[in-house]
């Protein structure tokens, strides 16, 4: 297949790249060409047939380096299937629960509404507190979010098997 797929993210720390990266590998496995590139790397979207954003969550907001590229590419995105993703909460449980129905930052909203997304999902982030400065450690601690890699691979993989799924789908009836 000569598809080419871009799975762009913003990662503060890597657990959002990690994320990205999987995606990526799940693609190819499904014989997809993915460029796998943080968002303000990529120059130029019109050679992809498809794109997954994701982007890390700090306080109900995306990385700006995601906003930016949603919001810059709006136009080109609304054109191709789009697959946004969101990585942050910790904890046990459902990522939805554990940030009480936040599910894409309200800010963006109008922008997902015009581009019109095939979906939108928010995984479980990891928070590595050795990788955290003095900022992020008092956040952390103020909102008592609990440290660890919560990041639930089999979602992950199963997601990323959907969007290989369609993409095969949309190819056939095309």
């Amino acid at each position: 297949m000569n598809i080419k797929v871009l799975v762009a993210y913003a990662s503060k720390y890597g657990a959002t790249e990690e994320i990205a990266q999987k995606i990526g590998q799940v693609l190819k496995d499904a014989g997809f060409a993915s460029d796998v590139l943080p968002a303000d790397r990529v120059t130029d979207v019109g050679s992809y047939k498809a794109v997954v954003l994701g982007s890390a969550v700090y306080i109900g907001s995306w990385r700006k380096a995601a906003a930016r590229f949603l919001k810059a590419n709006e136009k080109a995105l609304a054109e191709r299937p789009l697959w946004l993703f969101s990585s942050g909460p910790t904890g046990k449980g459902d990522p939805v629960e554990l940030v009480k129905g936040w599910r894409f930052p309200q800010a963006l909203q109008p922008v997902a509404d015009r581009v019109k997304p095939v979906e939108i999902v928010l995984f479980q982030g990891a928070v590595d507190s050795k990788k955290l400065g003095f900022i992020g450690r008092w956040m952390i601690k103020n909102v008592k979010a609990p440290i660890g890699d919560f990041r639930d691979w089999n979602a992950i993989t199963v997601w990323a098997g959907t969007i290989a799924a369609k993409l095969k789908s949309v190819i056939r009836n095309s």
